[in-house]
This record gives C-alpha cells, structure tokens and sequence, in this order.
C-alpha cells in the first residue's frame, strides 16, 4: 500500500512505529530525553523526523505506517497533530505550535506529500472504541487474509509444506477469520 501511494518502491522514505499502551507523545512527536552531563534535550519522535523530511523533500511523497494504532491512546499520542491530519489544514498557513517547541517562532504541519497508513486488528479492540476525532480523519479498508491457489503455491514452493497439510492450515485459518 505505501509504494502504491508514492508510486515507487522506495523503502528508504518509508518509517514504521508500533503503537503501544505506554507509548506516548513524547515517544512519537517530541519530548524530553536525558542528555550529555544529565541535561535534557528535546528529542524530535519519528513521526515529526517524518514531518521534516517531507517538508524539506517536496517532490518526493513519504510514508509513515503505524501497526496497531488502536492499541496506544492515538489522541494523546498525537496531540494538536491531530487536528494537522485535516486535509484542508495540510498547508504551512495551517502550521501549528508543538507543545514543546524548539523555539517561540517553531511551527509545524504535516505537507501533503506525508502519508499516514495506520493499521489494527479489530478483534484487540472494538473501532467504535477508536476516537472520533481520529477515525474521521482515515480512511478504513477492511483487510482479509487470502488463502487461495496463489498463497498455497508460494507456502509449498518455499517452505515445502505438502499440500495436504496446507488444506489443513486453510481450513482452520478460515474458521479463525
């Protein structure tokens, strides 16, 4: 999916965060990290390096996936971010403040050449259970497994499991899905 959107496959300019129950804003945006002699330092989170790539690369189109969104707390994790997903606030006179800023005149939004794949597993948790705010802001695709002459063909082929075992694995896969 992330190649179809840039149009290429490019893995360099494609980042991956796993959301958790204890990752936080200052995990994915910003936040204080100790630093050299105890000080700390503002850490830019991948998903504002993300942000600052594409900005600073405008003809080329970046991807940052983030597997099971629904496991973390996606409101806080990505605090005023969150209103910068908003296709009409995609623009530099949308940019916001962070809430911890590099400086007073730092501003941040997210350029239309970002693009945010979010993935979960509905049977962790409920999507009415998913924010508002950030469920309007994807697009859902419901994703199944297919388990048909292609997938047996390439499991056999390269991992020489005979194809009565394959049937076998098929079967109980479909009843679980």
């Amino acid at each position: 999916l992330a190649y179809c959107l840039m149009g290429e496959k490019a893995p360099e300019r494609i980042s991956a965060v796993q959301f958790h129950p204890n990752l936080s804003y200052e995990d994915f945006i910003r936040g204080w990290r100790p630093g050299k002699e105890g000080q700390l330092t503002l850490i830019d989170g991948p998903f504002v390096n993300a942000i600052k790539t594409a900005v600073n690369n405008p003809t080329s189109k970046y991807v940052v996936i983030i597997e099971e969104i629904n496991r973390g707390n996606p409101a806080q994790i990505f605090g005023e971010t969150l209103t910068l997903m908003e296709a009409d606030k995609r623009t530099p006179t949308e940019a916001l403040s962070l809430s911890y800023p590099k400086n007073a005149d730092e501003k941040i939004y997210i350029p239309e050449n970002l693009y945010i794949i979010g993935t979960m597993n509905i049977a962790d948790r409920s999507l009415a259970l998913l924010d508002l705010a950030l469920r309007r802001r994807f697009a859902f695709i419901d994703l199944k497994p297919a388990f048909n002459d292609a997938w047996r063909n390439w499991v056999n082929y390269n991992y020489a499991i005979d194809f009565d075992m394959l049937a076998f694995i098929k079967s109980r896969l479909t009843v679980l899905n």
